[in-house]
């Protein structure tokens, strides 16, 4: 019985030490096993995240295939802003002066629309006294252009301008050609453009009389100048946008036009702007343009300016 008493402790020793052997036994055999493998799925047949990218855009070719990233494309954008700017006195002094804008340009892939409208006006004079219209023009502009390539564009392009101190009831420019942009980004543009400009002229009746010259007999009435005039231009033009830093922008551009039938005639016009951001959707723009004609009507000068002060809200 003593004997059987010393080998039970001996069988359970060996027991326990069995028991907790076997699991790492069985993992060191797991672990020299190879696990099984499922069923093979071509390489091509799916991709983890082609369904998670939001494009619906496969066949990519022709003018679509510009190297430009995405945030710097300038082949999707809409632009939408108006401003507007016055001056207001009273006293010794009466004076009332207005000035607005609005701008649109929509660009989708290969073609751009261009709208913008401006007007100004201005009244003063002194207490006691009649106060008289000293500025009044209004303006507009609609544009297409079709890009054959980013740098290669052709376009048309009118202008229509009413001007009482220009003597103008009504000028109105037709303008195709073909422009290059040497920078074509939506930060930065530079561009030249080259064409033909029909301008047709209807004057108004008040500027249209020249007086009778020095010496003339007595009673010698003065003459008049047609009430409408046609002309046929070259058009060159240069311009420069400049968007680089997040709260200034800047814009300026030159444009000549050279009469084809008398080489004596040529206008020029000048332009330049400042914008300064006041928030995401406000800024305060200064502008300034010159227009320069070298044979105007008789009764008017041969240059006119504008400088103003808008607050500028962009819609888009």
């Amino acid at each position: 019985m003593n004997r059987m008493l010393r080998i039970g402790p001996a069988l359970a020793l060996s027991a326990l030490a069995t028991v907790l052997a076997t699991p790492r036994v069985a993992h060191a055999q797991a672990a020299a096993t190879p696990p099984a493998q499922g069923p093979t799925i071509p390489a091509e047949t799916v991709k983890a995240n082609t369904a998670t990218k939001g494009s619906n855009e496969l066949a990519k070719g022709g003018f679509v295939t510009s190297a430009l990233p995405a945030a710097d494309d300038p082949r999707h954008a809409t632009e939408v802003s108006i401003a507007a700017g016055g001056l207001f006195s009273s006293g010794n002094a009466r004076q009332v002066a207005l000035t607005s804008i609005g701008k649109m340009k929509i660009r989708r892939d290969e073609h751009q629309l261009t709208v913008s409208a401006t007007g100004n006006f201005a009244r003063a004079g002194k207490t006691g006294e009649k106060v008289d219209t000293t500025v009044e023009n209004y303006q507009g502009l609609l544009r297409y252009d079709y890009f054959f390539t980013n740098e290669i564009a052709a376009f048309i392009q009118t202008t229509a301008r009413r001007d009482r101190f220009q003597g103008l009831d009504m000028r109105l420019n037709i303008d195709p050609g073909l422009a290059y942009y040497f920078i074509n980004t939506k930060k930065q543009i530079l561009r030249a453009e080259a064409g033909y400009d029909l301008q047709h002229d209807v004057r108004r009746d008040a500027d249209r009389d020249i007086a009778a010259p020095a010496g003339s007999p007595p009673g010698t009435l003065p003459t008049f100048v047609d009430k409408t005039q046609t002309l046929h231009n070259a058009r060159l033009f240069v311009g420069y946008e400049n968007k680089l830093y997040e709260q200034v922008g800047f814009v300026t551009g030159l444009e000549y036009l050279q009469n084809i039938s008398d080489f004596d005639k040529y206008r020029l016009i000048f332009d330049i702007g400042l914008k300064t951001n006041i928030s995401d959707k406000l800024a305060i723009a200064t502008t300034y343009t010159m227009r320069y004609e070298n044979v105007p009507l008789p009764s008017v000068v041969k240059s006119d300016s504008i400088a103003s002060i808008n607050l500028v809200y962009t819609l888009f």
